[in-house]
C-alpha cells in the first residue's frame, strides 16, 4: 500500500491531548483509520520532535508520558532528516517562499511519496507539485 497521507504535528498533538476545542475530537478521528494499514501515513523526524516538544510544553505531559505516545508513530512511514532533505527544504524554501520549517515538512511530505499533506499551517489546497496541501480540521 502507498502512503496516502503525510501528517504535520498539529494534527498530532489535538489527537494526543484533550480539550474541549471541536479540532482535538476531529483529529483523533482522522488519524485513528490510519493504524488501520501499515503504510498509510508518513511523518518525519521533525514531526515526532515537534511532537515531544508540545506533548511536554502544551499538553503538559511528564518527558516519559510523552515518549511513549510518540514512539507508536515510529510505526508509520518516518521521514530521517538528512543532508538531502536539508537541501530539498531549502530549494522548497525558495521556490514557494515559505518558512524554513514549513520548508522542511514539504520536502519530507514530498519525499514520502504521499499526494496530500494534512496541515494548519499551510495554505489550504495549495499545491507543491505533485503534493497538496489539505486543513482538514477546517470546518
Amino acid at each position: 500500500m502507498s502512503v496516502e497521507v503525510f501528517v504535520d504535528t498539529n494534527l498530532l498533538y489535538y489527537a494526543n491531548t484533550e480539550s474541549p476545542d471541536p479540532r482535538h475530537a476531529r483529529a483523533r478521528q482522522l488519524i485513528e483509520p490510519l493504524w488501520s494499514e501499515p503504510g498509510k501515513a508518513a511523518i518525519s523526524v521533525q514531526v515526532l520532535q515537534e511532537l515531544h516538544v508540545n506533548l511536554i510544553r502544551k499538553g503538559g505531559l511528564d518527558p516519559a508520558t510523552s515518549w511513549r505516545r510518540v514512539s507508536d508513530y515510529l510505526a508509520w512511514k518516518v521521514i530521517d532528516n538528512d543532508r538531502l532533505l536539508l537541501a530539498a527544504a531549502f530549494d522548497v524554501q525558495t521556490r514557494w517562499k515559505l518558512s524554513y520549517w514549513d520548508s522542511l515538512i514539504v520536502a519530507a511530505a514530498q519525499r514520502s511519496g504521499a499526494p496530500l499533506l494534512w496541515s494548519e499551517d499551510l495554505a489550504e489546497g495549495q499545491r507543491y507539485d505533485d503534493l497538496r496541501a489539505l486543513n482538514p480540521l477546517r470546518t
